[in-house]
């Protein structure tokens, strides 16, 4: 049973006004103090929570006061306590990225759902992508590609026609955008355990950004992005609408 909870909210009137009414009915305390997160927002607001509290030990809640809530619970303000008790614990990890931009300069930074590497001008990028240490594909001509992890497979992945992981898969999915050399290529199912790199071609004709999550980095030259397996967060959902069920039910979508 969670005894403490503490509740956040986005920016948003709703929200917040919901986490006033929340806290109130049920008490709140300081995420610092806290048993459980609830989270109120959605699925932005929920990696941002996510990011901020990875590696407390803390699980996160979410209840969708936002305009995607894949990673949310429905919202209601009724028996909360008996719902987190009867929630399911999901653990996600994020991935490290580590990229070098034009000038030679190293950001890192983390993504729990993916890592995307995007042109920024009108030239299509050329990219080489070498996995553990051995070259897979050099050149390929396309508007960008992404390294997205199991939880972010529903996200900017699905919308590249990228294939949809179980939380537990222990794969990453390297998917591209708009590939038009090689044009039939659709991606990859790497493991979970492997480097990957990405070199950017031509860089000052064909420039390219990187991004994890929120951060982006402009005018990359080298990306290595690798799971990071000591770090994770945790996830709460509604046992009826589980994450085994929403992956299946997306991939039932027409």
């Amino acid at each position: 049973m969670y005894e403490r909870i503490a509740f956040l909210a986005s920016d948003t009137p709703d929200a917040q006004a919901a986490a006033e009414r929340l806290g109130e009915r049920y008490g709140s305390c300081e995420p610092e103090k806290a048993d459980v997160i609830v989270a109120l927002g959605g699925d932005g607001f929920m990696l941002a929570t996510q990011h901020r509290f990875m590696n407390s030990g803390v699980p996160v809640y979410g209840m969708n006061k936002g305009t995607v809530g894949f990673l949310m619970n429905e919202f209601s303000e009724e028996d909360l306590p008996q719902r987190l008790a009867a929630s399911t614990p999901r653990v996600i990890r994020p991935l490290d990225m580590e990229a070098r931009d034009a000038d030679g300069k190293i950001h890192r930074a983390k993504a729990i759902n993916e890592v995307s590497l995007l042109r920024q001008s009108y030239q299509a990028a050329s990219l080489g992508i070498r996995i553990d240490g051995r070259t897979r594909l050099d050149p390929l001509i396309c508007d960008g590609v992404l390294l997205s992890t199991p939880a972010g497979s529903t996200a900017y992945n699905l919308s590249a026609h990228g294939p949809i992981l179980p939380l537990d898969a222990p794969l990453l999915a390297l998917t591209p955008v708009s590939a038009f050399r090689p044009r039939r290529w659709r991606g990859a199912l790497i493991p979970d355990a492997s480097i990957i790199e990405i070199t950017v071609n031509e860089i000052a004709k064909r420039p390219v950004n990187a991004v994890a999550d929120h951060f982006e980095v402009k005018s990359v030259a080298h990306v290595r992005i690798a799971l990071d397996h000591d770090s994770s967060g945790i996830i709460l959902f509604d046992p009826e609408h589980s994450w085994e069920e929403r992956i299946l039910a997306e991939q039932f979508q027409y």
